[in-house]
């Protein structure tokens, strides 16, 4: 006997879907070493410890699962929201399937990111990256900080005493971080910080817009936030009357 389903009172229906994630890729199961990293990097992008969804990536360490409450329980006191683990064997598995989160079977090693999400244009070669590269841009003279290229997917730009330049595009989960303005020559597409100390005379500024998350001294929005009539425009972000404001880039 076959069984209909009248579509209309379907409650809901299954889909795959590629969305951006955040993995943690732990080196160590102290939870007191990774609360101390954890606040260092409050204090440098607090936007980004907004309720954001990470997967664990314990695939370095022996015996996690003997940790692994605790370090949910410091990344949730940090508005980091734990949703699966990634590596490790069977008691790592029945560990995370204890504390309700989902579990993930290992990476390839070739392909391990701290920050990974591939958009749609992203080609193979270029998702090949080392992970948690962090890069430090060239001073030059009269501009700032200056980066030339894409940003990748798992890098971290930093400009931590002035403006930051981007001369080029960012992929989806990249960051860019300044103290000052951040100006993009291309395509946004990951996150951008501006005003990282607290300056709220700064902004961020951009030719094609698709950030998943953009902050002014601690003020943020995220991608569901943006205007869609924005997206894929060039952009002003700056702040008005302490709020966070995108207009287009006359």
């Amino acid at each position: 006997m076959s069984l209909k389903v009248d579509r209309e009172s379907m409650a809901f229906t299954f889909k795959g879907g590629m969305l951006p994630m955040t993995v943690m890729e732990l080196s160590s199961a102290d939870p007191e070493r990774i609360r101390e990293q954890l606040e260092g990097k409050l204090s440098q992008s607090p936007a980004f410890f907004q309720h954001t969804p990470v997967v664990l990536s314990v695939e370095k360490l022996d015996e996690p699962h003997l940790a692994l409450e605790r370090i949910c329980a410091v990344c949730r006191a940090h508005k980091l929201l734990p949703v699966a683990v990634r590596g490790g064997a069977d008691p790592v598995r029945q560990s995370a399937w204890a504390l309700g989160l989902g579990w993930f079977a290992p990476q390839d090693s070739g392909r391990s990111r701290t920050l990974e999400s591939v958009p749609p244009t992203e080609t193979a070669n270029e998702t090949a990256e080392e992970p948690t590269e962090i890069v430090e841009a060239v001073p030059q003279s009269g501009v700032g900080r200056v980066y030339r290229g894409t940003v990748r997917s798992g890098q971290q730009v930093t400009a931590p005493d002035g403006d930051l330049v981007v001369v080029g595009s960012v992929n989806a989960g990249a960051e860019l971080l300044a103290a000052g303005n951040v100006h993009v020559y291309g395509a946004l597409r990951g996150r951008a910080l501006a005003g990282i100390h607290g300056d709220a005379r700064v902004g961020i500024f951009c030719r094609e817009l698709h950030a998943e998350l953009l902050s002014v001294a601690g003020n943020y929005k995220r991608l569901e936030d943006i205007d869609p009539q924005l997206l894929g425009t060039a952009v002003q972000v700056v702040l008005d009357d302490d709020q966070l404001g995108i207009k287009p880039l006359a």
